[in-house]
């Protein structure tokens, strides 16, 4: 705490927050293996300008217990010494946490730090430490839309008020740049659900105009509104709905890496970025054809991936992969 706030609660009336720092304290900085003793904690307190005895502090932690705030105690030498043993989240399970959040795609590099320090923390400043110390950055595919977070709740809003939205939606050209689609023209949608597939968020709606449902990429969204009009009734469906549709198997194979080039039609830019990250480089070589030079692993989910766009993408080079690709054709036919 700086001076400043220091100086700000000693001018109040520390002792009516005193449980609720003393709460925090031991929440932050204590656990089974790092409990603070009595001396420990007054001067914590004292630091944070909330004067306390050793008398006083033990009828706090009495008052905290009998609210079932569980606060444990042990004999360090001659002093007794405090620990929070209850948590919201065990270890394993703060990790689990960190790695989804790691491993998403959609979340941003800035919002993945953002989230990883405020899960870390729920553990305690101990487990803090541990959790960030055994960080392993495993996707380096991190989307750059920031507005992803506001999107998400807005659509959420609007899937519990069964409200339409509107938005702008674009797709990225060879230099990352947005293009917008319909120039620019609003997408007025009905929302379904919001889904989480393959590394991307998605908005599930229901097209009277279509007659079926369509997708939405969420982090290609851009000013996206709550309507006033609601949505049709086809568009409120169930969750086991929505599992139904969304179930599918994925398996993913290692294979030998190889440094490629790939040449691709325009509508095939989004669909090279999701699979090699925005970062990857294009070159464009004519108004409707890109290529893009990138690093791969040689595996079946390889094959099956460039096998979706027959026509539309084809391999430049090394010889020796396309030599592969060929036998692998072969293999199939």
């Amino acid at each position: 705490m700086s001076k400043m706030k220091n100086a700000d609660l000693k001018g109040s009336n520390p002792t009516k927050i005193k449980l609720v720092k003393l709460l925090e304290l031991l929440r932050r900085e204590t656990d089974e293996e790092h409990p603070l003793t009595t001396a420990g904690l007054l001067t914590k307190l004292e630091a944070e300008g909330i004067p306390c005895d050793r008398r006083t502090l033990s009828k706090d932690i009495s008052v905290l217990n009998s609210h079932g705030y569980e606060i444990m105690s042990v004999m360090i030498g001659h002093d007794k010494a405090y620990y929070v043993e209850d948590r919201s989240f065990s270890l394993p399970e703060l990790k689990i946490l960190i790695d989804a959040v790691q491993a998403a795609a959609f979340i941003t590099d800035r919002k993945t730090d953002e989230l990883i320090e405020k899960i870390a923390a729920m553990g305690g400043s101990h487990r803090a430490d541990l959790l960030k110390q055994n960080l392993v950055c495993f996707n380096t595919r991190k989307h750059s839309n920031e507005s992803i977070y506001y999107n998400v709740g807005d659509l959420e809003e609007a899937l519990q008020q069964h409200r339409k939205v509107s938005f702008l939606y674009y797709d990225l050209d060879e230099d990352g740049e947005k293009q917008f689609r319909r120039n620019k023209t609003r997408y007025v949608v009905d929302p379904s659900a919001l889904i989480y597939n393959e590394d991307n968020y998605y908005l599930m709606t229901w097209s009277d105009e279509h007659g079926g449902i369509t997708n939405y990429r969420v982090d290609r969204m851009s000013d996206v509104r709550i309507e006033k009009d609601p949505v049709s009734e086809k568009a409120i469906i169930q969750t086991t709905e929505v599992a139904d549709y969304t179930e599918q198997a994925f398996k993913m194979y290692t294979g030998t890496e190889c440094a490629a080039t790939l040449q691709f039609e325009n509508s095939l830019i989004g669909v090279v970025y999701d699979k090699f990250g925005e970062d990857t480089k294009m070159t464009r070589i004519d108004e409707s054809t890109c290529t893009a030079e990138v690093t791969l692993q040689i595996s079946p989910t390889f094959w099956g991936w460039l096998l979706q766009f027959p026509g539309r993408m084809k391999i430049l080079g090394p010889d020796e992969l396309t030599t592969l690709y060929r036998e692998w054709i072969e293999k199939l036919s």
